[in-house]
């Protein structure tokens, strides 16, 4: 759990910036279903948008524990901002890990700086856990590829400029699901249904249709056929941090009811004088507590020279599901209060069930968990 000087400067400076910018603007971010542009153009002042871009291209090029902890801490102020920054992330990591220098040159500075945004295209409206299943097709066609196909639940829909896409270049053949990198104004390329979430309001989750989308060979990251596995990989460390988010949110979730304990009285003192309120904040501490260690262990583990599946399945897991109990208690506290638009818990506990489905839900994780322990 020790932080170099470095990490704590970063948690310091992304925790202020999260109390300071990103809350006040949550609760009429989540009511209106609007994302909170000013908020995005900090994160990209304090270079949080740069967070898996080289240096040579423009980025900060982060360890996976300072990557985790900025995602903590963004999640701390709200959690659709942190879900938008992570997709963000992901398709730079996609331009950075397998594009060609011409490819890097092109996108990722200017994505460093925040815009163009990206978005993450994979799953579909038959193809969610099981991505091999896709029907999306990038037919080869001269020195283009022609798409056609439907992508779901794509966060930044709306907003990316830049979409990592998936696709098969033969439509019965999973064995050639590939990588592209298609820009968003690309003819036939529309945006879908936006859907109409429980949660994670803010942050707009969007279909993406591609009508016979042509995109030159150019704009393909990896070999074809390279696709899935690009994906996975990519995966891997998206899921690290969407842990280090539920540690955030379940922090947040935690300091309110903390502050809340100590404050509402009833019976002629604070609630924080009975038992049962502090066996409450006790157990919510140690969940998110060891929703943290497991997450900073995961994080660490995406410096070495493998992916580190079942480290980051498991604080996946734990982090996620911790997020779901931890903001239920915080709302329990809060009692008739918690389950008003007035307190901010509620939010927090309509956000935190998103953890438990998106990169994987916790059943697929204790599936790859499983599998990794028995080889």
């Amino acid at each position: 759990m020790e932080l170099t000087p470095e990490q704590r400067a970063i948690r310091q400076t992304v925790r202020s910036f999260a109390r300071e910018e990103i809350r006040p603007t949550a609760r009429e971010a989540d009511e209106t279903e609007t994302f909170p542009e000013e908020v995005w153009d900090g994160l990209a002042e304090l270079g949080l948008t740069a967070l898996t871009v080289p240096e040579e291209y423009g980025g900060l090029d982060v360890d996976g524990l300072t990557y985790a902890i900025a995602n903590e801490e963004v999640a701390y102020g709200q959690l659709a901002v942190a879900t938008a920054l992570s997709v963000h992330c992901l398709a730079t990591s996609c331009i950075a890990t397998f594009g060609s220098d011409e490819q890097k040159e092109r996108w990722l500075p200017e994505m460093s700086d925040g815009r163009p945004i990206g978005a993450f295209a994979l799953s579909e409206p038959h193809a969610g856990s099981n991505p091999a299943e896709m029907s999306t097709v990038a037919r080869p066609e001269g020195d283009e590829y022609v798409v056609d196909g439907t992508k779901q639940w794509i966060t930044n829909g709306e907003r990316c400029d830049v979409v990592i896409l998936f696709a098969k270049t033969e439509a019965d053949d999973p064995g050639t699901i590939t990588q592209f990198v298609v820009p968003k104004d690309a003819d036939g390329l529309s945006v879908g249904k936006k859907e109409e979430k429980l949660g994670l309001r803010a942050s707009d989750t969007t279909t993406l249709v591609f009508e016979d989308v042509r995109i030159p060979e150019s704009n393909r990251l990896t070999p074809v056929g390279g696709g899935l596995s690009a994906a996975l990989s990519i995966l891997t460390g998206g899921r690290v941090g969407i842990a280090a988010q539920s540690v955030g949110l379940a922090q947040s979730a935690l300091d309110l009811a903390v502050d809340y304990a100590g404050e509402r009285e009833q019976f002629g003192q604070p609630i924080a004088e009975f038992q049962a309120i502090r066996h409450k904040l006790a157990d919510m501490h140690a969940r998110t507590q060891a929703g943290r260690v497991l997450t900073y262990d995961a994080a660490r583990q995406l410096d070495g020279a493998e992916p580190p599946a079942l480290a980051a399945s498991t604080a996946k897991y734990v982090a996620s599901e911790a997020a779901v109990d931890v903001t239920n208690e915080a709302v329990q506290i809060h009692g008739g209060y918690g389950y008003t638009k007035d307190f901010d818990v509620e939010r927090l506990y309509r956000d935190a069930k998103i953890t438990t489905i998106y990169e994987g839900t916790s059943e697929i994780q204790k599936k790859i968990i499983s599998r990794e322990l028995l080889g």
